[in-house]
């Protein structure tokens, strides 16, 4: 199980080993050229300000100019994703993906459903054993933690914890960053309400955040509309659950305007990772693989670190001195951190299948 350590110390369960191999020259000439016959790469569920996506894609392009990237629905879940692969069994045209990025829980899922490849990218021994598949079918990206973006424009009293949100003051303000039936960032927001309460991780969790944001629904606080940069600076959610990453990026992107603060709530602060995996029916396998091979990357690792993401490799670049100390000092403070809580596998398919199965039956609030 993932530990609870300060981030600019340790990627939680991620104890990182410290080798630093790399595919033989020969072998990543063959497989450059193999991606350039093939000529495209097609992503899925990658908006530009999550996890500096827009740089990560940009860089790509630019180290790799003969593969034109075609990006389907930056603003899909991780069902959407898995959906997708479902749906395109045997296609080879461009709304068939080649690689996804997915909450944890959702690639085992994909892995037992037969919808990803095995391929173990050249700094594979760099990622803990207990946050990838043996076989290579999926791997830890990045992970973040839980938090609250607010515009301080519309809230005056700033929430400190989860608890605060059920306030009558917050009456019509608070959303998820996503569909709790469909995103794991949202289904993962309500395991963290959930363990505020005190329940342990997984289905106890689940069920009393769902009872959680069924108060909150009566309570007429809780907004059906996935909040994101946009909706909060217009006014529509005042107060946006989201990652901390996606939190800090959005408040970048605003550039004051409104003027928003982040919170990590005292309690419930859920730590969530997230996996890469190519599609078992990518049309374009190679450049998946290539890709595959950009993203663990020192390069591709501290641009996913630009975006406030921390990075699978990270223990092992620090003590490489591969991390840039402009990155390091961006991140939040390590204490923000320290009771970071990380849900086991286990634990979040638990948490998955209670959210998903009862949000319409225990809530009742058709998010979109």
């Amino acid at each position: 199980m993932i530990g609870s350590t300060p981030r600019h110390l340790m990627l939680g369960a991620a104890a990182l080993l410290a080798s630093t191999s790399l595919a033989p020259a020969q072998d990543m000439a063959a497989l450059e050229e193999a991606a350039k016959k093939e000529g495209m790469l097609t992503t899925i569920a990658l908006p530009h300000n999550w996890c500096a996506y827009g740089d990560v894609i940009a860089g790509f392009k630019a180290k790799y100019p003969w593969i034109q990237v075609n990006e389907l629905n930056p603003d899909a879940g991780s069902a959407d994703e898995l959906e997708a692969v479902r749906a395109n069994k045997g296609n080879t045209g461009p709304q068939a993906p080649d690689v996804l990025d997915v909450g944890l829980a959702f690639g085992p899922q994909a892995a037992k459903e037969g919808l990803l490849q095995p391929y173990k990218v050249s700094n594979w021994d760099q990622i803990s054993d207990d946050i990838k598949d043996p076989d290579g079918n999926w791997y830890a990206g990045y992970y973040g933690v839980m938090a609250f973006l607010v515009n301080e424009d519309l809230v005056t009293e700033m929430p400190t914890d989860w608890a605060n949100l059920l306030d009558e003051e917050y009456a019509g303000q608070v959303a998820l960053s996503g569909d709790p039936r469909a995103s794991a960032q949202a289904i993962l927001s309500v395991q963290a309400a959930g363990l505020s309460t005190g329940a342990e991780p997984g289905k106890a969790a689940a069920e009393a955040g769902l009872d959680y944001f069924k108060q909150m629904n009566a309570n007429g606080n809780f907004v059906p509309v996935i909040g994101k940069a946009g909706t909060l600076a217009q006014g529509a959610t005042p107060i946006v659950v989201a990652w901390d990453y996606n939190a800090l990026s959005w408040r970048d992107s605003l550039n004051g305007n409104p003027p928003t603060q982040i919170v990590v709530p005292e309690t419930g602060v859920l730590a969530g990772v997230y996996v890469q995996g190519i599609s078992a029916h990518a049309p374009h396998p190679n450049a998946a693989k290539l890709w595959m091979e950009y993203l663990y990357s020192d390069e591709g690792q501290n641009l996913w670190l630009k975006g406030y993401c921390h990075p699978a490799r990270f223990n092992a670049m620090v003590e490489a001195g591969s991390v840039p100390q402009e990155l390091i000092d961006a991140l939040p403070p390590a204490d923000a951190y320290a009771k970071a809580v990380f849900p086991t596998l286990d634990q979040q398919a638990q948490n998955q299948e209670a959210v998903t199965g009862a949000w319409d039956q225990v809530v009742g609030a058709n998010v979109q």
